[in-house]
């Protein structure tokens, strides 16, 4: 099978290369810069934004996964974020509607909800967040993705271009034996200040969640996430202060994914019986605290008492049920669990 990757050069794009052509795939990489390329992969130097060029690239192909995109908002200016994100993929889908070509499965992400980046908060309704929550985008970005997710709806529609959109959260690399003690270190700290926080009178507890979450706001107005901006230096965050426990996860329900799993999971998509047009969140089956996520909703979220079924142990605070069901993800790796093994 000949499969056409955008943007196979990048930290998501290497490895689901990699493991493609491990598998047995023809795998040809079109990107703006070759470095990372693994041997028997084609290569060819292109611009989403060049249609002509796109459809020269995709003839022939069985497939395309397209990865090429700004990966968050403070990348490029909105109007580049859209030039590329949104125009180039409308040409990767349309090079693939006159090449004939009847699977694309695209990189969206969880920020196709709107709630991490966006100038403005809105209210999450239940846990776990899955595919048929409101969406509600304010940045450039996450509007980006929402927009990456109708272009492939419009496509199924007038085409019949099978799709998956998998909305992947932070997507992180393998971990090295050097990080593990800066991570058990940040679990420490996370955990140690949560009990505290947990174990507060409940009128403290919100109080002190409210003040957090009101830090948070004023970041989201003053468009900081937008900013070309050195954040280590400009916004620095005490372990020590409860504050941090938001920003760090709080946005994003602290839902993680390894670069294998996300490698997996379009693998599988590509080989998927399907015949339509689907989003899929993609996520670690755990949290990334180890908390129990009964607890951390509770204590971070407690306007949210909606369940759409009971969260175990934990559980993914974003349901990975249908992306189990229609591609048959079966996450493999747990950062907490890499982090703790001695």
């Amino acid at each position: 099978m000949k499969v056409l990757v955008t943007g196979g050069t990048g930290e998501v794009g290497r490895p689901v290369v990699e493991r493609l052509v491990k598998d047995g795939f023809r795998v040809k990489v079109v990107d703006r810069r070759s470095e990372s390329i693994p041997p028997g992969v084609e290569f060819a130097e292109c611009d989403i934004t060049d249609f002509d060029a796109m459809r020269d690239q995709v003839r022939g192909q069985d497939a395309i996964i397209h990865l090429a995109a700004y990966p968050n908002p403070n990348k490029a200016s909105g109007t580049e974020i859209f030039r590329v994100n949104c125009n180039g993929t409308f040409n990767v889908f349309e090079a693939a509607s006159v090449e004939r070509i009847k699977r694309v499965i695209c990189a969206s992400s969880i920020n196709a909800l709107g709630y991490s980046f966006g100038v403005k908060s809105f209210p999450i309704l239940y846990f776990p967040v899955d595919e048929e929550h409101p969406t509600f985008t304010t940045d450039p970005y996450s509007f980006s993705k929402q927009i990456t997710e109708q272009i492939a709806a419009y496509y199924w529609r007038r085409e019949g271009i099978s799709s998956v959109c998998l909305r992947m959260p932070w997507v992180y690399p393998p971990i090295e034996d050097s990080f593990k003690g800066i991570g058990r270190q940040y679990l420490a700290s996370f955990r140690k200040r949560f009990d505290e926080l947990n174990s507060l009178p409940e009128l403290e507890r919100v109080m002190i969640v409210r003040h957090m979450l009101n830090r948070l706001e004023e970041l989201r107005a003053s468009r900081y996430f937008e900013q070309d901006l050195n954040q280590e230096e400009d916004f620095q965050l005490d372990q020590d202060d409860p504050n941090a426990l938001i920003y760090f996860g709080y946005s994003d329900f602290w839902s993680v994914i390894s670069t294998a799993d996300t490698a997996q999971a379009f693998e599988k998509s590509i080989l998927a019986d399907i015949n339509a047009n689907h989003v899929l969140f993609i996520a670690e089956e755990r949290n990334s605290t180890g908390i129990e996520s009964e607890l951390l909703a509770r204590v971070f979220y407690p306007e949210v008492i909606a369940r759409k079924r009971p969260l175990i142990d934990s559980c993914s605070l974003l349901s990975i049920e249908k992306a189990a069901r229609v591609i048959g993800y079966e996450p493999q790796l747990s950062i907490v669990e890499q982090i703790e093994l001695e």
